[in-house]
């Protein structure tokens, strides 16, 4: 009873002590992230909140009592990890489901789940944490999914971790840096690396000299900017002004993009480089690598070759209307490519995937996109450059290679296309594999994200219905890299979100771990069908001059792009060589 009487008293003083101190510094309620299954959070004076959970399907105060359908479906619905290896195994029966009316079901099925995950129209900004208007209105902000952590909290990724994030440059060096290079056990290849650059950076164009994560992009998706330019004056001065054509040289009789001697516009080089050497190209940056050189001048013989088709069925078309419906063509063989190939590659399924807009057609879908910060974080796929380039025999370091247009003109488009379809690219996931030459892109991104208070790598988890990983174990299965983590962070749940998706343990043989893929897919997904080009109104034969037009986009394909456009057919992939009658030398060809 004494015993008891102490303790008691012993409580009690704790208590007091405890109301003491936080009456001195209450803390935010919303920073504890107390809104399950989308809620929102919303404070009422210092130290009071309500859980908003309409339409979440879920009530009680935090939102986590789930109603009678939504226990329905919970109890139905299959783990994401179940799903994926339902879609990466069983052979037989996706051979059957491709082959028959079942593919147009599932691949609906794909597409509506996935994107229904991405809200339309857009909530938060990486300037408020709050709907209004000018998170609607300005594009000039990355859209958001989840709200900034609260600025007056008392820690930096909420209430738990340390008060002091780890320093960017030591998390690059310890958990990112290189030791040794490991091949994407998928089997992607520089090909398919160099594409993940070139799409990507037509809307991922952060101003990085301006404070709150503004992007210079106009367009927030596919609109192939980074080949016509993204702003009309530019696009002016790229036009040839006749037949519908981008302006180009000629050499040795093979056409390429002109030089700043011709096309005076804003190209990012070095200092003293060639003028002779300094193409110039849509996106001012893709002087930097030979693989966005490459691609850069696949896609402007691509577009004048569509040009000279539509020219043919179309004598009476003045300039503008040729270049206006070409490059409706050129978004449509894009989309159709990162759908059908690219996407389909990093997927790993089984599944056929199907660039088919008219899918949609008769379920909700807004056919608009804003392009999301936590998107443009997680898709920083350093990891896929290779320690140096093999071309044609040649090995070619990154101070030969990088701000090097000269290999282009050295080998030849097609030689690249060769080498960079065979020449293996490193994992994504699991860490540890990042050249030196690319460590400060992941410490700028770092820091990019703390500047806009980018949430805990669990709450995302939650967000795609994700299980949150209860400690750095589970989450990375190496007990080095988890030990040194827990070091740096102190607690699961204040380990920051691109760490997250980037040091993820990763699938069985995949080229990254669960949430890359789970979270990725959806904003993939939401912005190449939400396109206009893929709603009712445009999806037609005259949006692209006629079935002729329509045809060209809905059988593209990559190797299409680079057959059409060469003297010859290089080995061309997103995928190294499966077999010995792949990795032969290929013959020149004019057909395919």
């Amino acid at each position: 009873m004494r015993e008891f009487s102490i303790f008691s008293i012993w409580m009690f003083i704790n208590l007091l002590l405890l109301k003491s101190s936080s009456c001195a510094s209450v803390v935010n309620p919303c920073c504890y992230y107390p809104c399950e299954n989308s809620g929102v959070c919303v404070r009422f004076g210092s130290d009071r909140y309500e859980c908003d959970c309409t339409r979440t399907g879920f009530y009680g105060e935090n939102c986590t009592v789930p109603e009678f359908w939504t226990r329905i479906r919970l109890m139905l619905k299959p783990s994401p990890t179940t799903v994926h290896f339902i879609l990466t195994h069983f052979q037989w029966f996706w051979d059957f489901v491709n082959s028959s009316f079942l593919q147009d079901t599932f691949m609906r099925l794909v597409l509506t789940v996935r994107s229904d995950l991405i809200p339309s129209p857009p909530t938060y900004n990486t300037k408020y944490g709050y709907l209004n208007w000018e998170s609607y209105y300005n594009i000039s902000y990355y859209t958001r999914l989840l709200p900034p952590v609260p600025e007056d909290c008392p820690l930096p990724m909420g209430t738990k971790g340390k008060a002091i994030l780890p320093d960017p440059k030591i998390l690059a060096e310890r958990f990112f840096k290189r030791k040794k290079f490991r091949p994407d056990p998928q089997g992607t290849n520089l090909m398919f690396a160099f594409m993940a650059q070139h799409f990507t950076h037509q809307f991922f164009k952060t101003d990085h000299h301006v404070k709150g994560s503004f992007t210079k992009a106009l367009g927030h998706g596919v609109d192939a900017s980074n080949i016509y330019g993204d702003n009309l004056m530019r696009q002016l001065q790229l036009r040839l002004h006749k037949d519908g054509k981008l302006k180009y040289q000629l050499v040795d009789g093979e056409m390429y993009p002109p030089t700043v001697s011709e096309v005076p516009v804003h190209m990012v080089y070095p200092e003293g480089f060639p003028p002779e050497q300094r193409f110039v190209i849509g996106q001012e940056i893709y002087g930097i690598l030979p693989g966005l050189t490459m691609y850069a001048t696949i896609w402007l013989r691509e577009h004048n070759r569509v040009c000279d088709v539509l020219k043919a069925e179309h004598p009476t078309w003045d300039d503008e209307q040729l270049f206006q419906t070409t490059r409706l063509i050129i978004i449509g063989e894009i989309i159709n490519i990162i759908t059908e190939e690219y996407v389909q590659h990093l997927s790993g399924y089984l599944l056929k995937l199907k660039f088919d807009p008219s899918l949609l057609f008769n379920v909700r879908f807004q056919y608009s996109n804003r392009i999301a910060l936590e998107f443009c974080h997680l898709y920083h796929w350093h990891p896929l450059m290779p320690d140096s380039f093999f071309i044609d025999g040649d090995e070619i370091t990154y101070p030969q290679f990088i701000y090097n247009t000269s290999i282009l003109m050295h080998y030849g488009v097609e030689k690249l296309v060769d080498a960079f379809s065979r020449q293996p690219a490193g994992q994504i996931g699991g860490g540890q594999n990042s050249h030196e030459a690319v460590l400060k892109v992941s410490e700028m991104v770092i820091r990019e994200s703390r500047a806009t208070r980018v949430q805990p790598f669990n709450q995302y988890r939650k967000k795609f219905n994700l299980k949150p990983y209860t400690s750095f174990y589970e989450f990375t299965g190496d007990i080095e890299m988890a030990r040194g983590l827990e070091e740096l962070y102190g607690d699961i749940d204040a380990l920051e979100f691109y760490p997250g998706v980037m040091l993820e343990k990763t699938r069985p043989t995949g080229i990254f771990g669960e949430s890359m893929v789970e979270m990725g897919a959806p904003f993939s997904l939401k912005g190449l069908l939400g396109n206009p080009i893929c709603s009712p109104e445009y999806w037609k034969p005259s949006t692209f001059g006629g079935e002729t037009g329509f045809s060209i986009v809905k059988t593209s394909t990559l190797k299409k792009l680079v057959c059409l456009n060469t003297k010859w057919c290089p080995y061309v992939d997103f995928h190294v060589p499966r077999n010995d009658e792949e990795a032969k030398p290929r013959k020149p060809s004019s057909e395919l």
